[in-house]
């Protein structure tokens, strides 16, 4: 008896140490490749839910930048297009894939569409809300107005709610796979790259 309690709080300890990281993850890339987080351990990761078609899209240039000045650091960006919001990821992976590098010259990884809420999210979306609950919108920008104003109205609770908000939230993930901020889409870019860079000398 003593013996097989032994083991299960073995296995409850190894349980509980998978879930430290993202690293038991897997995802479906643009080529339709599986790949496997751990293929980023060592790294500073920013995982990002993106779309073509939002006002937010623009935010690509600057992500491009931020990947060209720190990939040789240890930085990788991992793109996931998601059409849950306004439906603002319309076409194929491949259409959204041609429109990114047409665009904006993106040569960080780019994964196939997936959903970040409700059933359908996808298990790393899962565990990245877990550990980071929702930040809220700077209202004093003016799309950050907008966004509050319009999910006050469906839900005047929806800040306590860590579900995905909208297009281009960010995940910051540390080099041992841990997420340690949550960037809205409303938060400057300058924050998010002065974040990269602070981990990146960690």
């Amino acid at each position: 008896m003593r013996r097989l309690l032994l083991t299960m709080m073995v296995m409850l300890g190894l349980t509980a140490f998978a879930q430290r990281n993202i690293y038991k993850f897997t995802a479906t890339d643009a080529s339709g490749n599986t790949v496997s987080m751990k293929q980023f351990k060592g790294k500073v990761l920013l995982i990002v839910n993106t779309a073509t078609k939002c006002g937010f899209t623009p935010q690509y240039t600057e992500l491009e930048k931020l990947y060209e000045e720190c990939r040789d650091q240890g930085f990788e960006i991992l793109d996931f297009p998601c059409n849950q919001f306004g439906a603002q990821a319309p076409g194929s992976i491949q259409e959204i894939r041609a429109f990114c590098t047409g665009n904006y010259n993106t040569q960080f990884p780019q994964f196939d569409k997936i959903e970040v809420n409700g059933d359908g999210a996808h298990p790393l979306f899962v565990y990245l809300k877990k550990q980071q609950a929702f930040g809220g919108f700077d209202t004093n920008e003016r799309l950050g107005k907008l966004l509050d104003s319009m999910m006050s109205k469906q839900d005047a609770n929806y800040q306590k709610n860590p579900d995905i908000k909208w297009n281009f939230t960010k995940f910051l993930i540390d080099r041992k796979g841990r997420v340690v901020k949550r960037f809205e889409p409303t938060d400057k870019m300058s924050d998010v790259a002065a974040a990269v860079r602070a981990l990146l000398k960690k």
